[in-house]
């Protein structure tokens, strides 16, 4: 009978190789005569299926055993669907794993012993993340008065501030906040209008001459 063995190199004295769909090799042995094939795992770069792949080479080599260390859902479908026994926990090198199994010192098992995908060696992630705030603020006042035995006086202010947050974008340094004028106090309002109206005097005075 062929007994197919997960390994880590191509010979019999070769580590047991405790992945199945990821091995490096599969050592097909003849339990009789202990004579062997050492072949390449085609499935080992496969980005998904990895164990469906490795159990349809292997069925397609004829083996009657697969002798592994762990098995996937997706290999103990396949192989049970070939009609393959499938013994796991073997470790040692490739004959150590072939005398235990021919001993009786492996178990069989019909059902996975690894999650799908535990194979898999690398993972990569990638994340960005960016926030951008801007704020800024005004302030504008006004003044007038005119002559001829009415007075008024008007004033006005304004401040406005605004801010803003994204997610997805690259941060963007916030410009300065910008600066506002001291607040004039009443009295110095009326001193700043009285001063305009004197300039607003000279100036009349000056055209009427």
């Amino acid at each position: 009978m062929k007994i197919c063995v997960t390994s880590t190199g191509p010979s019999l004295d070769a580590p047991v190789d405790p992945r199945f769909g990821r091995c490096q090799y599969f050592m097909i042995v003849d339990s009789e005569t202990m004579e062997y094939e050492a072949m390449q795992n085609p499935s080992i770069g496969a980005s998904g299926g990895a164990g469906i792949q490795a159990a349809q080479t292997v069925a397609g080599k004829g083996v009657g055993v697969v002798v592994t260390g762990n098995l996937g859902p997706n290999a103990v479908q396949t192989l049970t669907a070939a009609g393959i026994e499938m013994v796991t926990g073997a470790s040692g090198t490739v004959r150590d794993a072939v005398e235990q199994y021919k001993s009786g010192g492996l178990s069989q098992t019909t059902s996975p012993t690894v999650p799908e995908y535990s194979g898999l060696s690398g993972a990569g992630a990638g994340a960005g993340a960016g926030a951008g705030a801007g704020m800024g603020g005004g302030r504008g006042m006004g003044g007038g008065r005119g002559g001829g035995g009415g007075r008024g006086m008007g004033g006005g202010g304004g401040r406005g501030m605004g801010m803003g947050m994204g997610t997805g974008v690259p941060a963007a340094p916030a410009p300065p906040p910008a600066t506002s004028p001291p607040a004039q106090t009443r009295d110095e309002e009326i001193q700043a209008l009285e001063s305009q109206m004197n300039e607003i005097k000279a100036k009349l005075e000056e055209l009427k001459k």
